[in-house]
């Protein structure tokens, strides 16, 4: 772990608040395709803006990198054991001022189903160090987290879901990122203890992006218990730098790594120059920086311990453009497993994303029940291999589909399916999924 010197620490306060003072009108205005005017990343800047309102001696965070690290010196103690993937459900919530509904177009942040499923094979690109893709590295650094994501597949209430809301608010057209997160919450949140909130829009002041740090129980500013951080709890994306394809228009911040860096916020991790000059991120593994990068991917050189040292521009929780990015380092990883287990609401979000999950298999199984069924509503128990899509129909006796239901990319898990409409009879239930595999199961309507 890098120990920060005298010159190192966080960035003071007021000198954040001075650099958010002389953003200038036209920046605040709207969000352009001049990359040198983009802001990639709001969150420290917000965390120490809502900071001002709290008569705090210590720092919140302060306290939780000293929790972080005391757990991961504890782990470190224990006999390691092979950890399962972690997957995490995400809702993405599209807040848009588009009246009529329309979906998808540039400069429209009603952004489409395609661009939102861009991301999200993205972001498993990047925390799954995933070969074949801009995500894999072989730098002898660079981990595959074991962290993964995928839409949501049930409502807060139960019910199926595609991990998608769609909100038209026309009060604002541009969300501010240090002081709107409450607004957006108010126009809709589900429980930060079971999804991870993605809220999009378009953001102000030229920014991408800003998340919110962990809360721990009994840390003064970031505690756990407050409501109010439990609403906010995720992360804002400008929806011009979501994904890779759709309303995106932005040229260095192209390739959805403005949402894989501010997760890594939200998952703990901090800017791998600490946010001062030659700061520290509490990863040993992350070169010392004396600053952030930001416009190109040419070697960076820092100068914090006497000598000459390149700068990992690679490292997703840089500012560099998004083409140059594809590393988690190890000790990054360590942090990410130590907030998902001492944060309470990133602890239950985990459980909770277990209820509604199968055990995969290596081939397509299906078991009805209750069969027959009585109260209109035949459940199917469904394995596979993965994340895949998966169709159901219903077929009767004379070879007629009387319905059908299909999921995009879901895992192995309960499906229901309303059959309260159908008379009587002997049905038949085919499923089947993009690996090609198909099964057929007899069910009774009484």
């Amino acid at each position: 772990m890098k120990k920060a010197g005298p010159e190192r620490g966080y960035l003071p306060v007021v000198f954040l608040f001075i650099a958010m003072l002389i953003v200038t009108p036209s920046l605040m205005q709207a969000q352009g395709n001049d990359s040198l005017s983009l802001k990639r990343c709001a969150t420290m800047e917000a965390y120490y803006f809502g900071r001002k309102a709290l008569p705090l001696v210590a720092d919140p965070l302060q306290t939780i990198n000293e929790k972080i690290n005391a757990h991961i010196a504890f782990k470190s103690r224990l006999r390691k054991t092979e950890t399962d993937v972690i997957r995490i459900p995400v809702v993405v919530h599209v807040i848009h001022d588009r009246e009529s509904g329309n979906i998808g177009g540039r400069g429209n942040s009603n952004i489409s189903e395609e661009q939102i499923r861009s991301q999200i094979r993205i972001l498993n690109e990047d925390y799954r160090r995933m070969p074949g893709t801009t995500g894999y590295n072989d730098n002898p650094a660079g981990v595959d987290t074991g962290i993964e994501f995928f839409l949501a597949e049930f409502t807060p209430e139960g019910a199926q879901s595609g991990g998608i809301t769609r909100n038209y608010y026309k009060d604002k057209t541009q969300f501010n990122p240090y002081t709107d997160a409450n607004i957006l919450a108010g126009i809709i949140s589900w429980p930060s203890d079971q999804y991870l909130n993605i809220w999009i829009c378009a953001l102000s002041g030229s920014y991408l992006g800003v998340a919110q740090f962990p809360s721990l129980s009994g840390v003064l500013g970031l505690d756990n218990a407050d409501a109010e951080k439990a609403s906010t709890d995720g992360i804002i994306i400008d929806y011009r730098s979501f994904g890779d394809v759709g309303a995106v228009e932005n040229t260095n911040y192209n390739k959805g790594r403005t949402t894989t860096h501010e997760i890594g916020h939200w998952l703990g991790l901090l800017h791998i120059w600490g946010d001062s000059r030659c700061g520290d991120d509490y990863c040993s593994d992350t070169p010392w920086a004396e600053t952030s990068n930001t416009a190109s991917c040419n070697d960076l050189f820092s100068f914090c311990r006497g000598t000459a040292t390149r700068n990992m521009i690679e490292n997703y929780m840089d500012y560099s453009p998004d083409r140059c990015m594809n590393i988690f380092t190890f000790n990054q990883m360590e942090r990410m497993y130590a907030v998902l287990e001492l944060s309470p609401r990133r602890k239950r979000l985990v459980e909770n994303s277990k209820k509604a999950r199968l055990e995969e298999n290596d081939r397509l199984l299906v078991t009805v029940y209750p069969n027959p069924v009585a109260d209109g509503q035949l459940k199917a128990e469904i394995r596979y291999k993965g994340y895949q899509d998966v169709h159901l129909t219903i077929i009767d006796m004379n070879g007629r589909q009387v319905g059908s239901s299909s999921y995009g990319k879901v895992w192995s898990r309960i499906f229901t399916e309303p059959v309260g409409d159908l008379s009587r009879g002997i049905y038949f239930l085919v499923v089947s999924n993009e690996n090609k595999e198909r099964v057929v199961r007899r069910f009774i309507v009484n």
